[in-house]
């Protein structure tokens, strides 16, 4: 089930399929700093012990006996402005460090220099055992690297990162592209369900690699149907729609339709909801399992910025592409 929580609307950055990495780390003697941004959820199992002791699931460092303190830097596989942040302390108890702070740089190295200007993003904050701390950001950024420090030792089970892709070069006007792509920015915002899967599948690049590598809602029981709202990365005219069915047999939707909307005010996710300012893009089509369908007959919506997908009446889908031409190129 897709964990609901403060930051829902941003992408995790922290991702490894989007080429993000722990590079560096100070010390992590007792547990891997791999493990710190591993997209599963934290286990605890406590008859599994290692060459070092407790295996713990997340990064952890040995006791400091000397003056300082432990960190490690991660490298964002996408250059990211942050919004909000959760240091998971869960299943550390005795052993969790009483405080952390967050840096930030923008550096083309894998492993930045001595001579790297680092952001403060969030300043030395207490930390408890066994928990989450979900923590606001002001769009911090963008950065490409990232230096989490925990004072003076310990272990931290996840960092996670939630904010927005920095988004890429738009296209050539001349050029058709993905206007949705999470490359340029593209990501959803909302949606009705996400039971099973994540809306914030549906941008990734690539295919769908299983069942829950898409946005999956739970089976409806009651009257109306399941719905997402997807923010463009580039504002264009819509060419050709994809939605993608993959690994989707026996769940998929029995038809899906798009609408969309250029918003020029910076409407909330709620508003967007709401509005009434919704045009039909693609009319309802019936869906198959498991299947790629590229829709080319679509109505003349202009130029969009935001797309709500509707499924009828709930089930999943693994990616959607909206292929067009932005509308500001050369």
């Amino acid at each position: 089930m897709a964990e609901r929580h403060p930051f829902s609307q941003w992408l995790n950055l922290e991702q490894p399929r989007f080429g993000t990495r722990v590079v560096y780390a100070t010390d992590d003697f007792f547990a891997a700093k791999e493990r710190l941004i591993d997209p599963a959820e934290p286990v605890f199992l406590p008859d599994k012990y290692d060459d070092h002791g407790k295996w713990m699931d997340g990064w952890e460092s040995r006791r400091r006996r000397e003056p300082g303190h432990d960190f490690c830097i991660v490298r964002l596989g996408c250059r990211g402005i942050l919004h909000g942040l959760d240091i998971d302390t869960r299943y550390f108890t005795g052993n969790y460090p009483p405080e952390a702070s967050l840096e930030g740089c923008v550096c083309g190295d894998d492993l930045p220099g001595e001579d790297i200007q680092w952001q403060p993003v969030l300043e030395r904050t207490p930390l408890t055992g066994d928990s989450h701390h979900w923590l606001p950001l002001t769009a911090m950024g963008p950065f490409s690297h990232l230096r989490f420090h925990i004072y003076p030792d310990g272990g931290v089970a996840r960092l996670r990162l939630y904010g927005e892709v920095c988004a890429g070069r738009p296209p050539a006007s001349s050029k058709r592209a993905d206007l949705l792509a999470m490359e340029l920015g593209g990501r959803a915002l909302i949606c009705s369900d996400e039971h099973y899967g994540s809306m914030h599948n549906l941008t990734v690049a690539g295919r769908g690699i299983n069942m829950g590598d898409g946005w999956e809602t739970a089976r409806r029981r009651g009257p109306g149907n399941d719905w997402v709202i997807l923010a463009l990365g580039v504002t264009g005219n819509i060419e050709e729609i994809e939605i993608d069915t993959a690994h989707f047999k026996g769940n998929y939707p029995d038809r899906a339709s798009i609408e969309a909307l250029y918003d020029e005010n910076g409407l909330s996710p709620e508003q967007l909801a709401a509005s009434g300012n919704w045009r039909p893009l693609l009319p309802p089509q019936r869906l198959s399992a498991d299947h790629q369908h590229r829709f080319d007959a679509l109505e003349d919506c202009g130029v969009i910025s935001h797309v709500r997908l509707q499924i009828f009446p709930d089930g999943g889908v693994s990616r959607l592409r909206l292929y067009g031409r932005p509308a500001d190129g050369p």
